[in-house]
């Protein structure tokens, strides 16, 4: 009992004592703590006396305020790191624009391998072989009466003059034109020929000319497998089969353009059906335009608008001469489709009188400006090359001249395709050595 009671009072003196050493150690910990304190105030109070004196010192030097001072070195950093991404941007732009460029030429060429078409002279005649020269006589009758009634039904002048086995039928629209020629060489071949007969084989040809013109339409939409489109657009299709523009066939360059806008329509991951038929819906109120009101682009969108073609076709047609901005990928690719069915060589061709003229038009556009020296058309009139005075031209006013010379040229001519301005502005600094 005695032995347990010792151990109990070593033990508890043992305790006492790690006590009293922990009293001891919370005591130095405190001590160290306030003093890390002092310490830090200490610090801190130097710390905003010395960033006082830098502040004094900066001031006094820079004669900068601290605000002064941020701004320039902000302003230093940002224009550094405006500069890097600057060029970053440009490097990128460059790489992405000879991408697009590569890829561009690659699909546009492409469109225009797989697809090609024959050219058709433009004309506002049609000549009839005759047998021989009585049958001239026949089909002037008695006091002209023959003619008249022809040219009456028709609205066709009919030209008979000295060319040998022939007559010439002229008109402007293409459709009458047509009916006139099926008429004349029905009535030459019959040998039959007096007013009666006249109107008759005037009623028989109009009826056949409409069978034609839906045939042609027909044809049309199974050789571009366009399906569920309104009886009237068929026939309109086949009325674009008789008009011709620098040359060019209108049916014919609207497949073309059709068929481009498929294709390219195809490369981007587009609507090729769509793409199609707004192509060969885009110059549809060419077939029309000879008998109505307005613009070829204002008669198409009404004629779309009547048959219910969707918002698309409608841009398309509207927008594909610049009139109005495009909505869609489709109207920019009708837009291409149309400049490259245009503009490919061979596709269309001018009279050497309005060749001509173009090109003089052309010239004096160009020497209207002042600054001006003389004007060259070069490239068939594809391209106008304008040489100014370097003493009242800069160089920055040679752009704002080659622009105002393109928008004079826009407004004023009708041209097919497009057509280049280059303006040059050249100084010379001569001097001899004796």
């Amino acid at each position: 009992m005695q032995i347990r009671e010792k151990e109990l009072n070593f033990k508890k003196e043992t305790l006492e004592l790690q006590a009293l050493e922990a009293t001891e150690k919370q005591e130095k910990i405190q001590n160290a703590v306030q003093l890390l304190a002092l310490e830090k105030e200490t610090f801190e109070k130097e710390k905003e006396k010395a960033a006082l004196e830098l502040e004094a010192k900066l001031t006094e030097v820079a004669q900068l305020s601290k605000e002064e001072a941020e701004h320039i070195v902000f302003k230093k950093a940002t224009d550094s790191v405006e500069a890097e991404v600057a060029q970053f941007i440009h490097k990128e732009e460059e790489k992405a624009k000879y991408q697009i460029k590569q890829r561009s030429k690659k699909v546009l060429v492409q469109a225009m391998q797989r697809y090609t078409v024959e050219v058709a002279t433009e004309r506002t005649v049609s000549v009839v072989t005759l047998a021989n020269d009585d049958l001239k006589g026949r089909l002037i009758g008695r006091e002209g009466r023959n003619i008249r009634s022809i040219e009456t039904l028709t609205g066709v002048d009919v030209i008979i003059d000295d060319t040998p086995e022939a007559v010439v039928l002229s008109c402007f629209d293409p459709i009458r034109r047509e009916l006139a020629r099926m008429m004349v060489q029905e009535l030459v071949d019959d040998g039959r020929i007096h007013p009666g007969r006249i109107e008759e084989v005037f009623q028989q040809k109009k009826d056949e000319l409409e069978h034609i013109l839906l045939e042609f339409g027909e044809e049309t939409l199974v050789e571009m497998n366009l399906p569920n489109m309104d009886a009237e657009l068929v026939r309109l299709f086949g009325k674009l089969h008789f008009r011709t523009s620098y040359g060019q066939n209108i049916l014919q360059h609207s497949k073309e353009v059709g068929f481009i806008a498929g294709l390219l329509a195809a490369e981007l991951g587009e609507d090729v059906m769509l793409a199609r038929r707004a192509g060969l819906l885009h110059d549809i109120g060419k077939a029309v335009d000879f008998e109505n009101e307005g613009s070829h682009i204002e008669l198409g969108v009404k004629i779309a608008k009547k048959y219910n073609e969707s918002e698309t076709v409608i841009n398309a047609i509207a927008s594909h001469h610049g009139d109005v901005p495009p909505t869609s990928i489709i109207s920019e690719l009708v837009a291409i489709a149309d400049s490259l069915s245009a503009t490919r060589p061979g596709a269309r061709r001018e009279s050497l009188e309005s060749y001509i003229k173009r090109l003089t038009d052309l010239e004096e556009i160009s020497t209207e400006f002042e600054g001006v020296q003389k004007a060259y058309a070069i490239q068939a009139g594809r391209e106008i090359r304008v040489i100014v005075n370097p003493e009242q031209t800069n160089d920055k006013q040679t752009t704002i001249l080659a622009r105002e010379i393109r928008k004079k040229i826009e407004d004023t001519l009708q041209y097919p395709g497009t057509i280049k301005v280059t303006v040059v502005r050249e100084t010379r600094a001569i001097d001899v050595a004796k």
